[in-house]
């Protein structure tokens, strides 16, 4: 069940990751409401993202890396990078969230150029991190 759920969470990375360059390419030709129809396909990949994946954490647990010496380097810089990013990028979507809401769209321009390369480097490594744990590294 692990397994499944690794890979249904790198999918839903994967969508988040394409939705967001989708989003950014329809937003660069003011295409607005392809826009927000991306960002929102982004965001509710990653809000079953983070509920599938506390759901296999809770019964599974964590997977442990089967990597070594500066596989295993390289990998926990990008595992330690993403959870801290993911962490921060969460404040960061429901603040553009609010101010789109608040019809504020040059604010939430502002700061969309902040959090647009965080989320889409978190969607990214996500897929990364699941590629190495469980493909490139996983049969060891």
């Amino acid at each position: 069940m692990g397994d499944a759920l690794a890979l249904v969470n790198a999918s839903l990375n994967a969508t988040s990751a394409l939705a967001l360059a989708a989003g950014w390419v329809f937003i660069r030709r003011r295409r607005i409401r392809l826009h927000r129809a991306a960002m929102l396909t982004a965001l509710t990949a990653s809000a079953v993202f983070l509920v599938f994946y506390l759901t296999r954490v809770a019964f599974t647990g964590t997977h442990r890396f089967a990597g070594e010496g500066a596989a295993k380097a390289v990998y926990l810089t990008i595992l330690f990078s993403h959870m801290t990013l993911a962490v921060a990028v969460v404040p960061l979507v429901l603040r553009l969230l609010w101010l789109v809401r608040h019809r504020r769209f040059r604010d939430h321009a502002r700061l969309a150029r902040w959090t647009f390369p965080i989320w889409a480097y978190v969607s990214v490594t996500g897929l990364v991190v699941y590629l190495l744990l469980y493909q490139v590294y996983g049969y060891l």
